[in-house]
Formats: C-alpha cells, structure tokens, sequence
C-alpha cells in the first residue's frame, strides 16, 4: 500500500539515521578500522542487511523510500522495480509492493548456465526500470546493474538506497554522467548527528569518525600507510 502522507526529507533523514543506530546497524570503529571491499580502512561501517530482521523499522523505512523516490521522480515513473544481488533484493520486493509494481532481481554476473541471464523475473523492453539497493558508497557498483538492465531494452534513470555516504563527491556525478539519478533517505552526517544524540560513543570516537568524513581519502591514505 502506498502512504499517503509523510514527513519533510529532514525529517525522514534524521528518523532514518535514529533506526539504524537503533538496531545496530551502525559501527564506529577507528581504534581498529574495518576493511572495507575495497582494500581500504574505515572507522565507520553500516549493515543495512540487518533491516530485514526488524519487522516495524523495515516497514518504516520502505515507506520512507517509496515516497521519496515518488516525490523526487513522479508517482507514475516506473513500470518495474529490480533489485541487485544480493542486498538490493529483499528492499526492491517491499517497495515492489507498495507501489503495486513487478519486481525483478539483476545478477552480478550471469550464471553460467541455463538461460544464462541476469535479469531474473519479467522485464519489458521499454519498461522504465527504478533500481533498488540498500546503499551506495562511489556510485560505480550501480552502474554493472544499469547496464545489465538497459541491454534487455528497458530503461533505468533512477537508483534507490536507504543509506547514501555522502562523502564522497564523485558519487553524484558517476552516476550522472551514466544517466542516473540518486535517492536516498540518510547519509555518514545524518547517522553522525544522530549518534551525537544518543550519548552511546564516546568524544574520542565521534571525532574520529568526523575527521574520516571531513576528508576520507587522505585519512585512508594515512592509515593503509601505517
């Protein structure tokens, strides 16, 4: 079902960011930085995988991004919604759902055998496609599944994620220059406020995990050094 009303963006980034922190989804770290899949270290790291387990937040949050991509792209936009292996798919079925759309999934690479596709469900040539993901970091991971998408002769201008980092400025125009539009419902800085407000870190940390946001790269840099 889709809502019929719901907050300013403001207010959905910074209920969003309150959910995540309150389910765990969440992790400061910078003592010991996480390695991210990119070889790089973090002293953040987010696991919105963990929604799924969270029946009342999940259902939230899926309202949360249905409205928002229909404010931001229209309520008539889309003819289909795909999901990307694997953690886009869960999200893509629930908001499937409630705007009363088809779903489909799209592989990270074909099987191998079979019909050897990636596009699992129905997806029509000229069907304006909106693909579903719980986040993005670069932006550059979209564009494998815009591609797989476009060459069955649909259509994909727009990308959903929960969770958008927001720090790093080449995300909007790497999927700009391919066509894409980002939405998205919170950032590092929303979760940040947010952490600031629940008490549960310590100075030391946040002022860590803020350096890291305020210039990520150079702060990589210097600990992959170390």
């Amino acid at each position: 079902m889709i809502p019929s009303s719901y907050p300013s963006p403001e207010e959905i980034a910074r209920l969003s960011a309150r959910m995540l922190l309150e389910i765990g989804a969440v992790n400061f770290r910078p003592e010991e930085p996480y390695i991210l899949a990119s070889g790089l270290p973090s002293p953040t790291y987010i696991d919105c995988r963990k929604l799924i387990s969270f029946p009342r937040i999940r259902a939230t949050l899926m309202d949360f991004l249905t409205v928002t991509v229909m404010r931001n792209a229209g309520f008539e936009a889309f003819d289909n919604i795909a999901g990307g292996e694997t953690a886009g798919i869960p999200f893509a079925a629930l908001v499937a759902e409630r705007m009363a759309l088809p779903m489909t999934y799209v592989r990270k690479k074909a099987k191998g055998y079979g019909r050897n596709a990636r596009i699992e469900g129905v997806m029509g040539e000229g069907d304006r496609v909106l693909l579903v993901e719980d986040l993005t970091t670069d932006g550059g991971s979209k564009l494998s599944f815009v591609d797989a998408i476009r060459e069955t002769g649909a259509t994909c201008a727009h990308t959903a994620v929960i969770f958008y980092y927001g720090i790093f400025p080449e995300t909007i125009k790497t999927l700009g220059d391919h066509g894409v539009s980002l939405h998205h419902l919170c950032t590092w800085w929303d979760v940040l406020d947010a952490a600031r407000e629940s008490g549960a870190f310590s100075d030391s940390t946040l002022a860590e995990v803020q350096a890291f946001l305020e210039a990520p790269r150079p702060w990589q840099e210097a600990r992959r050094k170390a």
